[in-house]
C-alpha cells in the first residue's frame, strides 16, 4: 500500500521508539488512541507494523488484494471518525495535541491514496518489498523467537501457505486492472530500469539473510520465490517498460503532495529562492576556509572543490573504516561532555557497514531503526554503504564521499551523536507517545535535528572536518533548489548530476544517488533537510533572544529531544510555553 500513513519509506531512513513502561500517564492514554491507526497499518502493511513492534503480525504480508485503495481509504476514514470520537472526551492538552497529530496523519494518507489512484498507474518493486519484509524479521536485533516467523512470511510471499497467493501475481493484477484507464501515467523509465538492475541484489540479499540467521527450511520456498520474481521481472520488462514515461516529471499535484508528506509547507519558488541564497552564502564560507585547510595540509590548490578533492585522497578502506568512525564518535562524545552540549547515554552507539542489498536500497549513510513499540533496549544503528550499485550490469559507480577522514566528523555527528542515534535513543529512554514517535514523523521533523546537530558540533571539528561539514550543508541547500527545479522541468537530471559533481564536489556515485533521489526514489524528500534545519536554527535564535545569559544549551537540547518528533510549529510552541518560562523562573 503506497505511502500508508506516510511511514513506510521514511522508516528506512530514520525513526525511534518509546518504552510504554517508562512513559507518563498521558502518554499511555495517547497510545491507546494511536492503536486505532496502528491497526490500520497492521491490516494493510503488517511488515511495517511488525517492524515498529506491533505484536501478532510477523507471519503476515502486505495486502495487495482487489480494491486495495478503496478498502484502505475506507479504513482510514473509519479510523478518523473513531479517533475524533475518543478525543471529544479528552481534557489533557498533550493528549489533545496528539489526537490532532493522529487525525492529520490519517487524513494525509487518505488524500495521498486518492491522488495517486487518480493520476498514477500502480507499479510495485516486488523484490524490494520482499527483501524489506524479510529483513525486518531477520535483523539481528530481533529476538530469535520472532525470527522464525520469517519462514512463514517467505512462504506467504511465494503463495505456499494455505489461502495465500504469490505476491507477484497480486502485484501484476493490481497493475493490470488499471490498464483500462488511459489517463494514468506510468512509472519513470529510469526508475524501472534501476529496479530491474537491483532485483538480483535483493534476491541474493534475502538468501544471505536466511543463511546468516541459522534458520532451516528456507531453501525450497526461496527457490520458488526466486523463480517467481524472475518471471515477474520479465513481465515488467515486457509490459511495464513500454508503458513507462521518458519524462521524469511527476504531475504537479503529486509533487506538491510529496512535499506536504515530508513536512515542507513552502511554495516551490519560495523554497528555491531561499535555498539558492543559502547556497551562495555557504559557498562564500567555503571559499574563505579552503585556503586555511590547504595551508595546514600543504596543498598547492586553494579553491574549495580542489581542496575537497585533495582531502578525498586520504581514503580509509576495508577493516579500517569502522575504527575510523568509532574513534571519531569517541572524540565527538568527549567534546559534548566537556562543553556540556547535551546529555549522552552511557552505552555505546552502534556503527556497521551496509550489505550490498542495503546499499542498493539506500545508497547513502542512514540510521537503521529499532522497533518503536514495546522496545526493550534495542537501539538504532548507523549504517555505512560503501558503494552505489550500477545499472544493467555496469560496474559500481565510484563513491568516495564517506570513507575519507575529514568526512567522518560530520557524518558521525549527523547519523550518530548528537544526531539521529541520540535523537532516537532519547525517545526510547524517556518515553514518547506513539503519536509523536511514529505519526508525527516526517523528514522535516527528523532531519532538522540532525543538521542542527552538525551545525552545533562544526566549530569543534578540525579545519578539514569543518570544510566537509560546510560541503554537506552546501549539498542540503542544493537539494532544496535542485529537487523542485528538476521536478518542475527547469533543469534536467543530467544537469543536476553535473552540478553536484562540479559545484558541491560529490563523487559520480554520490551525485547519481542524489539525482535519482530527486527524480524517482523520493521526489521532494531531499528538500526537507534544509527546511528542518532552518526551523531548528530559528527556534534556537528565538530562545537565546528570550533568555539572554540564562540560555543553557544542554538543558535546551535535552528539552528538544524530550519532545519526540514534533513538527516545528508544535516544537516552537513547547519551547515558548514550557522551556522559556521554566528557565526564566530558574534560580541561579
Amino acid at each position: 500500500m503506497k505511502k500508508l500513513l506516510a511511514v513506510s519509506a521514511a522508516l528506512m531512513l530514520t525513526m525511534s521508539a518509546a518504552r510504554a513502561a517508562d512513559a507518563p500517564a498521558w502518554v499511555a492514554e495517547s497510545n491507546r488512541n494511536a492503536e486505532v491507526l496502528l491497526k490500520v497499518m497492521a491490516e494493510f502493511s503488517p511488515e511495517d507494523a511488525g517492524s515498529l513492534g506491533v505484536d501478532g503480525y510477523d507471519e503476515q504480508v502486505i495486502d495487495l488484494g482487489p480494491k486495495l485503495s478503496e478498502r484502505s481509504r475506507a479504513a482510514l476514514q473509519q479510523a478518523i471518525v473513531e479517533i475524533k470520537a475518543r478525543c471529544q472526551k479528552e481534557t489533557d492538552a498533550a493528549v489533545l495535541e496528539d489526537c490532532q497529530i493522529l487525525i492529520d496523519s490519517a487524513q494525509r494518507s487518505e488524500d495521498t491514496s486518492e491522488l495517486d489512484d487518480k493520476l498514477l498507474l500502480p507499479y510495485y518493486d516486488v523484490p524490494n518489498i520482499v527483501f524489506s519484509g524479510i529483513r525486518a524479521l531477520l535483523d539481528p536485533r530481533v529476538p530469535k523467537a520472532r525470527q522464525a516467523a520469517a519462514l512463514v512470511r517467505l512462504r506467504r510471499y511465494a503463495g505456499l501457505m494455505p489461502g495465500s497467493t504469490p505476491i507477484v501475481d497480486l502485484a501484476e493484477a493490481r497493475t493490470q486492472e488499471r490498464f483500462v484507464d488511459q489517463g494514468l501515467i506510468g512509472p519513470y523509465r529510469g526508475e524501472v530500469e534501476q529496479n530491474l538492475s537491483d532485483a538480483p541484489r535483493y534476491i541474493d540479499g534475502i538468501e544471505k539473510l536466511f543463511a546468516d540467521s541459522g534458520l532451516k527450511g528456507y531453501e525450497q520456498p526461496l527457490a520458488t520465490l526466486r523463480q517467481q520474481l524472475g518471471t515477474y521481472n520479465d513481465w515488467v520488462r515486457k509490459t511495464i517498460l513500454p508503458r513507462a514515461r521518458s519524462d521524469h516529471r511527476l504531475p504537479p499535484a503529486i509533487y506538491a503532495d510529496n512535499l506536504k508528506q515530508v513536512g515542507v509547507d513552502l511554495d516551490p519558488d519560495e523554497l528555491i529562492h531561499r535555498a539558492q541564497l543559502s547556497f551562495a552564502e555557504i559557498q562564500n564560507e567555503m571559499r574563505a576556509l579552503a585556503p586555511l585547510v590547504a595551508k595546514e595540509k600543504g596543498y598547492k590548490v586553494t579553491d574549495y572543490p580542489s581542496v575537497i578533492a585533495e582531502l578525498k585522497k586520504d581514503q580509509v578502506t576495508g577493516e579500517a573504516i569502522l575504527p575510523l568512525y568509532r574513534d571519531t564518535l569517541k572524540a565527538i562524545e568527549d567534546t559534548i561532555r566537556r562543553d556540556h552540549i547535551v546529555t549522552l547515554p552511557k552505552r555505546e552507539a552502534k556503527i556497521r557497514l551496509a550489505s550490498e542489498a542495503e546499499s542498493a536500497q539506500i545508497p547513502a549513510p542512514f540510521m537503521s531503526p529499532p522497533r518503536l513499540i514495546g522496545n526493550t533496549g534495542e537501539y538504532g544503528e548507523f549504517v555505512l554503504p560503501l558503494k552505489v550499485p550500477g545499472k544493467d550490469g555496469k560496474a559500481d559507480l565510484k563513491t568516495d564521499d564517506f570513507t575519507f577522514r575529514a568526512a567522518a566528523w560530520t557524518l558521525t555527528a549527523h547519523e550518530a551523536r548528537p544526531g539521529h542515534e541520540l535523537q532516537f535513543a532519547k525517545m526510547i529512554e524517556k518515553g514518547v507517545s506513539t503519536a509523536r514517535a511514529v505519526f508525527a514523523f516526517n523528514s522535516v521533523n527528523a532531519e532538522g535535528w540532525a543538521l542542527y546537530a552538525e551545525a552545533i558540533m562544526k566549530p569543534t571539528f578540525p579545519l578539514d572536518g569543518q570544510l566537509i561539514g560546510l560541503q554537506f550543508r552546501l549539498m542540503r541547500a542544493a537539494r532544496a533548489f535542485l529537487d523542485p527545479m528538476v521536478n518542475l522541468g527547469r533543469i534536467t537530471p543530467d544537469q543536476v548530476d553535473a552540478f553536484l559533481q562540479r559545484e558541491v564536489g560529490l563523487s559520480p556515485g554520490m551525485a547519481r544517488s542524489e539525482t535519482d533521489r530527486y527524480v524517482f526514489r523520493m521526489p521532494g524528500q531531499a528538500t526537507a533537510y534544509f527546511v528542518g534545519y532552518q526551523a531548528m536554527m530559528g527556534i534556537r535564535a528565538e530562545t537565546e533572544l528570550a533568555l539572554g545569559d540564562k540560555f543553557n544549551q544542554q538543558r535546551f537540547h535535552d528539552f528538544l529531544l524530550a519532545q519526540g518528533l514534533l513538527p516545528p510549529k508544535l516544537l516552537e510552541k513547547a519551547v515558548l510555553e514550557q522551556f522559556i518560562p521554566a528557565e526564566l523562573a530558574r534560580k541561579p
